[in-house]
């Protein structure tokens, strides 16, 4: 049987060849659908993405993991629609984003194992409808620290880990809480190599993502190109870093990039830079480029002396380790448990 689901079937590990694990092709914050001044055209939009993905093809990716939580717009459909037209294949979440930006007031009241029973239905059975199936589940914590209702939301995604096999992807504020994800994460039986924490290259500090991989998670540097999130120039020398501390093998590289997000652009508040982007959005200089990472990262890491093996290992061989372990480990405690007597 194959393991990993993408919105366009089952596919096997080997099947997965280059894959970002954290990139976008759509967003949009709750209530940008009553927003009059930005409308939606689907099929021009569609074009756009299936764009920028045949570019990314043009690199090598094969694979592109869409985290995009279940409130902020996100659409199976047009998933799919865009991974047959692009040739990618794209592996989509369940899964809510944090507190302060998400986390619909309706599942705030709900307890812990029925958040977990949806996020096992998306998984097993399929999402709005359909039979696109979840392949990833996304957590997301705030900063300064965990909120109890995250901390509820986190625990519902280590019962569904474990009731599936599905590993876990993270979202973290500027690289605050990883440690504390783990702990959440590890309490609820989880085994930490089945866990990304993301946007670690948002903490500055090469000793926290020394110690989020010493107890066996995968470290995303996943924001690449998003300079106000931090220097390229930072993220290359902390990834030189890790891997010379010996953890290579959990590095995973990404960008947080999106093909297109609907209606304002909410984290640059200031009139004139949304003037700025609103213009922008009617060429395709934004949103920034999915294939920065090839062109500007690359060789970025490559002039500080790393060879193309060590690259390939962070975008081919990690990203198929972290899904082989998650799904070989729930597939032999699903053959022991059927083992034993009755």
């Amino acid at each position: 049987m194959k393991p990993i689901q993408t919105v366009t079937g089952a596919i096997g590990v080997d099947e997965l060849g280059m894959t970002l694990m954290h990139e976008h092709i759509f967003v949009a914050f709750p209530g940008a659908e009553f927003d009059p001044r930005y409308t939606f055209d689907r099929a021009q939009f569609i074009e756009r993405a299936v764009r920028r993905l045949q570019a990314l093809r043009e690199f090598g990716v094969k694979t592109l993991v869409d985290p995009c939580p279940i409130e902020l717009g996100r659409d199976v459909r047009l998933l799919r629609e865009v991974s047959e037209k692009s040739d990618v294949q794209i592996i989509c979440a369940t899964g809510f984003y944090y507190e302060a930006a998400g986390i619909p007031s309706y599942w705030r009241h709900m307890p812990v194992e029925e958040i977990a029973e949806l996020y096992i239905r998306e998984i097993e059975h399929g999402i709005d409808g359909t039979d696109i199936r979840a392949g990833i589940i996304k957590c997301a914590t705030g900063a300064p620290t965990i909120t109890p209702l995250e901390q509820r939301v986190l625990t519902a995604a280590t019962l569904a880990q474990r009731a599936t096999g599905v590993p876990i992807l993270t979202h973290t504020e500027d690289g605050h809480c990883g440690p504390e994800q783990q702990d959440i994460f590890e309490g609820g039986g989880v085994a930490l190599q089945h866990c990304l924490i993301g946007h670690s290259c948002g903490n500055h500090d090469p000793a926290y993502h020394r110690g989020l991989a010493a107890r066996g998670s995968y470290v995303g540097f996943d924001r690449i190109g998003l300079v106000r999130r931090g220097s390229d120039d930072l993220r290359a020398d902390n990834v030189v870093k890790l891997t010379e501390a010996g953890h290579g093998d959990r590095v995973m590289l990404s960008q947080d990039a999106y093909c297109g997000w609907r209606g304002k652009f909410i984290f640059e508040a200031d009139p004139e830079r949304t003037a700025q982007i609103d213009a922008l959005r009617e060429t395709d200089a934004w949103p920034r480029p999915h294939t920065g990472l090839f062109t500007d990262f690359v060789p970025r890491l490559k002039a500080r002396g790393l060879d193309d093996a060590q690259i390939q290992r962070f975008l081919v061989d990690n990203p198929r380790a972290y899904f082989q372990a998650a799904h070989a480990a729930h597939a032999q405690a699903r053959q022991a448990a059927e083992a034993k007597p009755a």
